[in-house]
């Protein structure tokens, strides 16, 4: 779904592209042209001599209401420090007005993956204003998942999380969360070697568990394993008799902090990925499940290794 700015906004953020007051970058009326294709518009035509605000400021409305996704394409890169070449005065004064233009719309600029993009937050003045959470690691799944097909299944969890809270459904964010919060410790718990055992069978182990076990081998540090019980609260409200009981469903601020607490444990994960693996079994396959060391089971006499350590047993003898 394309976003839908307010004309007031356009009328702002069409000043920032013209960069008429310092200390902005002042671009001409080609350069304006040439900005909105390196913000990946299609079909830009060229500077026609109009007032340059009036220019870009229409190029921005109708782009808008043909219903593309231009207007955000423009604001992201006004966002994107690639415009701003060892301009990095420029690129902080542009991003701090861009937000206090965009939050009075609901709107702030976030970051995933290095790249600039557009999250949800209450509407207001910049001071009075407190972001809503977004996908923002310092890592990337990868960093945490070595199994590419469960890495794939992680990301999908956070891009479900992320639409459901741009959606305001902050129930089944949290449950996202949480979901991908116990499948990648688990990962950890199968693939890393530990120095402290499992307390029970793998499969017998819940979040709780899993959290408990990454934080007494130092795979996690302190302050995820704290945060962590909000998540678990939570997650629990897959069940409605759990919500109904704790009489608090998750709003805005609750995921917020669960979405912080996912974050730092994912971090934390990524740097102590270093771990070796578990090593291998050393059981043969016929002895799996039987406890049998194949070592010691060479080793063990046999009826023919003790006939040849009785004396007279190093010959053999024919008949004739």
């Amino acid at each position: 779904m394309n976003e839908i700015f307010d004309d007031s906004t356009l009328t702002e953020v069409a000043h920032l592209v013209c960069g008429d007051e310092s200390p902005l970058i002042h671009r001409k009326g080609y350069e304006i042209a040439a900005f909105f294709r390196r913000a990946g518009w299609d079909d830009v035509p060229e500077y026609d001599g109009t007032p340059r605000h009036k220019w870009a400021l229409e190029l921005l409305k109708e782009r808008q209401e043909d219903g593309t996704d231009d207007a955000e394409r423009a604001i992201l890169r006004l966002a994107n420090r690639l415009e701003y070449y060892a301009q990095q005065k420029e690129y902080h004064v542009t991003l701090k007005r861009l937000n206090e233009i965009l939050v009075l719309d609901g709107r702030r600029i976030g970051e995933d993956g290095g790249q600039p993009v557009l999250v949800r937050c209450e509407a207001g003045f910049e001071d009075e204003v407190r972001q809503l959470p977004r996908v923002e690691l310092k890592v990337s799944v990868t960093e945490v998942v070595s199994d590419p097909e469960l890495a794939a299944t992680v990301q999908l969890r956070l891009d479900e999380a992320r639409t459901c809270d741009e959606h305001g459904a902050y129930t089944s964010a949290v449950i996202m969360l949480g979901s991908l919060l116990e499948g990648v410790l688990a990962h950890a718990a199968q693939v890393r070697a530990a120095d402290v055992r499992m307390p029970k069978p793998l499969r017998k182990m819940g979040l709780n568990d899993f959290v408990d076990f990454a934080y007494e081998n130092k795979w996690i540090e302190h302050d995820a394993k704290l945060a962590s019980v909000l998540v678990r609260h939570y997650r629990n409200n897959v069940h409605p008799l759990a919500e109904q009981r704790t009489g608090h469903s998750p709003n805005g601020d609750t995921l917020h902090m669960c979405w912080s607490m996912v974050n730092a444990a994912l971090n934390d994960l990524a740097a102590t990925a270093t771990a070796s693996p578990v090593p291998s079994s050393p059981r043969a396959p016929a002895d799996r499940g039987r406890g049998r060391n194949p070592v010691a089971s060479a080793q063990r006499p046999t009826p023919a290794s003790v006939a040849r350590r009785r004396p007279g047993a190093g010959t053999t003898s024919t008949g004739v």
